[in-house]
């Protein structure tokens, strides 16, 4: 059945130092806007720069950017007002080093009537686990073993809830997750991998974050190749900066 008005709003926090990342998380939902034969007014893409004035991707999908004052809390604030703006029957939240894969858009499509969409992610790239969530005896909303890229969630939905809360805490995406869980009417757990996590991690080498330098450090630690010899910046000794 056709559908007026935005059906996907793509919000990305970024802090800007990511640039070639960014263009890459952007041409992943064109790809996949393309796929799923969006028309331009259907799908809509909005980037919050943290503090700074970023560079603009290109994209062939109407984009908004926003030079927003300092939040510096893992994009939770940025992400809060995007939502203000967001004009789309669905939420994906990308962040600017991740993508979504080029049928993504389409898997969603046949399930626009859930509330909640959980898909796969692969995670090879940033962790020893291949894909979240893992399905076993547990709940797949629990800590550590969901991300927002793993979903698509009703925009209802998320003002019903309060919008994205728990700013300031490091866990904010968990908890947010799970209380749209709690609030949904509807929920469909796709087998599909919908994302790929860190899959722009090497593309601004000065960008990396404090997570992605340690698993480095710990690859190239196996290969016997000493961290000076990685051709980028040492990990900040900051135990509380944020993957």
């Amino acid at each position: 059945m056709a559908r007026d008005g935005i059906l996907f709003s793509i919000i990305i926090p970024s802090t800007g130092k990511r640039p070639k990342a960014l263009q890459q998380a952007v041409s992943s939902v064109e790809k996949a806007g393309r796929f799923a034969g969006l028309e331009l007014g259907q799908l809509e893409i909005i980037i919050g720069f943290d503090g700074v004035k970023g560079t603009r991707p290109q994209s062939a999908y109407p984009l908004q950017c926003f030079n927003l004052p300092r939040d510096n809390d893992w994009g939770n604030g940025i992400r809060q007002t995007l939502l203000k703006v967001a004009g789309g029957e669905k939420l994906i939240f990308l962040d600017d080093d991740n993508v979504i894969k080029p049928y993504t858009l389409r898997l969603y499509m046949r399930h626009f009537d859930a509330e909640m969409v959980i898909g796969r992610i692969d995670t090879q790239l940033a962790f020893d686990k291949p894909y979240l969530p893992v399905e076993d005896e547990g709940s797949l909303v629990r800590q550590g073993n969901i991300d927002p890229l793993n979903l698509c969630v009703s925009r209802r939905l998320v003002e019903r809830c309060g919008g994205w809360l728990f700013q300031g805490k490091y866990e904010a995406d968990y908890l947010n997750i799970r209380k749209w869980h709690r609030r949904a009417h509807s929920l469909t757990v796709v087998e599909e991998i919908v994302g790929v996590y860190d899959a722009g991690r090497n593309l601004d080498n000065s960008a990396l974050s404090r997570r992605q330098m340690n698993l480095l450090d710990r690859l190239a630690n196996e290969r016997g190749v000493p961290a000076t010899g990685l051709g980028r910046p040492m990990a900040p000794a900051l135990s509380s900066v944020r993957a």
